[in-house]
């Protein structure tokens, strides 16, 4: 490692005054190199790094050559971190150019996100974080590929007066699970595999014994604002009842069955009587983990986000006079997707090494407590502003009451659910007349569907 005086001196005159330009510092275009030179050293308000990163790739290839200096990497991150010989510099430098690469931009000093106008641009900046995904889950399922593609239907064969839905529970370490799992990475966004508790379904048509789509459940955040307000929840009401709400991180049909608008059946059936009762028989006894209590097991509540914005499918399902999804406000843009595409597993390294977790309870065990919480440690130790989470992308809320009070049985004022009574086969037959059949004949294009087209290895 060289010192900030000798990587400064490598430097030109009208390049040092650039920098010192874009660091804010007031420099005359009279001051000799010797002035700027010394105003750069001795600065405190800027780290080497930052004065590195206002360089070129060329211009630090070049010193780094003079001063026989070995870069960890070739790109412009490995030669800052080869003249300083900080890993946070390094790591700061990835965190940078990564969010670059996704539509951020560096402006007055800031990250500043890309602006979400329409939904293509939101799919745009979320696929590196999807191409990372699927690149992770290669290894292990391209060798079933083939075996999961044949339990995708093909439109030409499909005969749409004989579907027939069937909610599946995936059990772990199955071939169901194999293809929920290859499902999810079809999402134009990353899906999450769900937080603590965990109830997922994949519905099979009966009548081909193909895959219709998936639905995953998993714990919902501690706090939500517009989902607490929607409630009036109290501090005390939240902890006793949040453990009666889930988060569907995963909702929607696959291809041909999405043609059908078969995003809608699926929505409809994550509120259906079977769901709610699998969700009683298997978290009936369940001992919570934080709170150390026996938990009732009596789902009230369903939460989800709209993963492109304002959802159409969402907004408009109604059934037996209900809306079964509620709107009730956005998302703050605030998340860590933008750091999920290969640039997680680096921060989680450094993390270990540099930065202490913060459990707040032993029985939580040893570690950072979630992927938020490295992100943030990471930010802070490579001097990066935390504020780098706040990617802009508002996602809309969604609450599904799945009992006549749900909202008052949440809040305490009642103790006892009444829960609506949704059947998935009535559910079905309603879908089947009001959407499924109406679009069959109206529009043909999932006929076109072949199950290679569903392919994302094999071609």
């Amino acid at each position: 490692m060289i010192t900030r005086t000798e990587i400064l001196q490598e430097i030109g005159r009208p390049r040092l005054r650039a920098i010192s330009v874009s660091l804010g510092m007031e420099v005359s275009t009279r001051k000799a190199k010797a002035e700027i030179l010394s105003g750069l050293i001795s600065s405190r308000r800027f780290s080497t790094a930052e004065m590195l990163e206002r360089l070129t790739h060329g211009e630090l290839k070049a010193i780094c050559k003079r001063a026989n200096v070995v870069p960890s990497s070739r790109d412009k991150a490995g030669y800052i971190h080869g003249l300083t010989g900080d890993d946070g510099t390094l790591l700061k430098a990835h965190i940078i150019a990564s969010l670059r690469k996704q539509g951020f931009r560096h402006q007055k000093g800031r990250i500043v996100p890309p602006s979400f106008e329409d939904k293509e641009t939101i799919r745009t900046v979320h696929g590196l974080a999807v191409q990372h995904k699927r690149d992770r889950a290669r290894a292990q399922l391209m060798r079933y590929e083939k075996a999961l593609l044949s339990r995708i239907a093909e439109g030409v064969s499909l005969d749409v007066t004989e579907i027939r839905p069937r909610l599946v529970e995936v059990v772990s370490d199955s071939e169901d699970e194999l293809l929920f799992r290859y499902a999810c990475l079809h999402w134009s966004i990353p899906i999450s595999s769900g937080y603590g508790r965990r109830l997922r379904f994949i519905v099979i048509d009966e009548s081909n014994q193909k895959l219709v789509g998936v639905i995953g459940l998993g714990d919902p955040v501690f706090a939500l604002s517009a989902r607490d307000e929607w409630i009036g929840f109290t501090p005390a009401s939240r902890k006793r009842r949040l453990q009666n709400i889930m988060d569907a991180f995963v909702l929607g049909a696959v291809p041909p069955y999405s043609y059908l608008l078969g995003g809608k059946l699926i929505a409809m059936l994550a509120a259906s009587n079977e769901v709610r009762e699998r969700f009683k028989a298997k978290y009936g006894t369940h001992r919570s983990l934080i709170s150390g209590k026996t938990q009732d097991g009596d789902l009230a509540l369903l939460t989800t986000t709209s993963a492109l914005g304002r959802s159409s499918i969402y907004n408009r399902i109604r059934y037996q006079q209900r809306q079964l999804y509620t709107p009730i406000g956005y998302t703050r843009g605030f998340g860590d997707f933008q750091f999920l595409n290969g640039l997680y597993d680096e921060m989680l390294t450094y993390a270990k090494v540099n930065c202490s977790p913060t459990a707040k309870q032993l029985s939580w065990g040893a570690g950072f407590r979630n992927r938020r919480e490295v992100v943030k440690k990471c930010l802070a130790s490579a001097g990066l502003p935390s504020d780098l989470l706040r990617h802009g992308v508002r996602r809309q809320i969604f609450v599904v009451p799945l009992a006549l009070n749900a909202k008052q049985y949440l809040s305490g004022v009642d103790d006892t659910l009444q829960a609506f009574n949704f059947s998935a086969d009535e559910m079905f037959g309603y879908f089947r007349e009001r959407w499924m059949l109406p679009r069959a004949a109206r529009l043909q294009e999932f006929r076109a569907f072949r199950s290679e087209d569903y392919g994302l290895w094999i071609r």
